[in-house]
């Protein structure tokens, strides 16, 4: 099974050995999405909401690149840092899914970055479209 690398224009190099998105047979498989800046460093600190909204947009350019949209996710495993932004997080996370939502979990824990309070990674059928 040959597998693509998804990169959207503009991306900079990732802290880590890992590309933005992956796609094999029709399947994107977005890795997990910080809310960071085109050099890495955190952006919207203290607001759960702005960075979540920045990790989904993120997440959603990626899977545009591979040629298809939000509607195409299937599940998502989402990583807070505080449980205290559960609502904010859910709230943004909404605005993206607004129809039928994908399968997805939430655990709390630590993120790479102390500022960074959300990390989302997804899994998009887009079918062969890239």
């Amino acid at each position: 099974m040959p597998k693509q690398a998804i990169i959207p224009a503009g991306t900079t190099t990732p802290i880590a050995p890992f590309v933005p998105g992956t796609m094999a047979d029709g399947i994107v498989y977005v890795s997990g999405t910080l809310p960071f800046d085109k050099d890495n460093n955190v952006v919207h600190v203290g607001d759960a909401s702005a960075q979540t909204r920045h990790v989904l947009e993120t997440i959603q350019n990626v899977i545009a690149t591979a040629g298809g949209t939000m509607d195409d996710v299937t599940f998502n495993m989402i990583m807070i840092k505080d449980w205290a932004d559960y609502a904010k997080v859910n709230a943004v996370y909404a605005e993206f899914f607004p129809g039928t939502k994908p399968a997805r979990y939430c655990i709390q824990c630590g993120l790479v970055k102390p500022d960074a309070l959300v990390e989302i990674a997804s899994i998009a059928h887009v079918g062969n479209k890239a």
